[in-house]
């Protein structure tokens, strides 16, 4: 018997430390939450945050607040707005955060990868997302958080950032999280896609009830990305690139990943070629 609740313990253990590389359940952050332990998320667009229910305690830190629109959508801010941005809203970076969006994962990983850009190491993403809270039954509210104003001090990490001379260089893996159909250049807007880069589209890591794949999945997702070679991921303004960065890094634990902020609309405003 003490043999079995060893190995019980073992594999619990186990379980527990892979699911703390970067993925955080409903129940923990619930525990979390309750201890004051913990700053979380939510990245959807402060429109939805506003009407919908979101987790009590949560903090709005919309994925387009923290971009530009013009002259080319989707860049990011410089780092010293988006400290004033996390500032703001309360954080400063100090305390464990945990990100989630609607389900889709594409805001929290966007979010998730602009704070790891910003230097924040102790981050994490809700598994399941918001659907899962709620299919879980969890404290929800549309009362808005009260926050502290606070310094937010970033130690920028230029090893996740990719720019459009690091892509010209070559020499990486190129991944396209767009649809088949931008990646082809044939859904009306895109006009292809950067050559020599392959199309995963963003969705192929996540389940449909806003889980992210398991690592045995994922690893059949990315099969042909080698981990001994240097990876760059993009998308139309890389908000999508940003659940894939985490699925790479946070899961199958890919050491040399980058996301190339410009993304598409950089690329073509740059009068770069593009292929079908």
């Amino acid at each position: 018997m003490k043999k079995i609740a060893l190995l019980t313990g073992m594999i619990l253990f186990i379980m527990i430390s892979t699911m703390a590389q970067g993925l955080i359940t409903v129940q923990e952050l619930n525990k979390a939450i309750m201890k004051k332990s913990v700053v979380v998320i939510d990245a959807r667009s402060s429109a939805k945050f506003k009407a919908d229910a979101h987790i009590k305690n949560a903090v709005n830190v919309a994925y387009a607040d923290l971009q530009l629109s013009t002259p080319v959508k989707g860049v990011l801010k410089t780092p010293a707005e988006i400290a004033k941005i996390l500032g703001n809203k309360g954080i400063d970076g100090k305390k464990p955060i945990v990100v989630y969006d609607e389900g889709s994962g594409k805001y929290a990983g966007r979010v998730y990868w602009i704070l790891k850009y910003m230097g924040v190491n102790n981050v994490k993403m809700l598994n399941g997302n918001l659907k899962g809270w709620k299919a879980a039954r969890k404290p929800i509210t549309k009362n808005p958080t009260m926050v502290k104003k606070t310094t937010f001090t970033p130690k920028v990490n230029t090893a996740v950032y990719a720019s459009t001379a690091d892509v010209k260089k070559g020499g990486v893996q190129l991944i396209d999280a767009r649809s088949a159909a931008e990646y082809a250049g044939t859904d009306g807007k895109s006009k292809g896609h950067i050559p020599g880069a392959v199309n995963i589209e963003y969705k192929k890591v996540m389940n449909d009830n806003g889980t992210i794949k398991s690592a045995a999945d994922l690893s059949k997702v990315f099969s042909g990305i080698s981990k001994s070679k240097p990876v760059v991921i993009y998308c139309e303004t890389s908000v999508r690139a940003g659940i894939i960065f985490f699925a790479l890094t946070a899961v199958l634990d890919y050491t040399n990943v980058k996301v190339y902020d410009g993304a598409y609309n950089e690329w073509i405003a740059k009068g770069n070629a593009v292929k079908k």
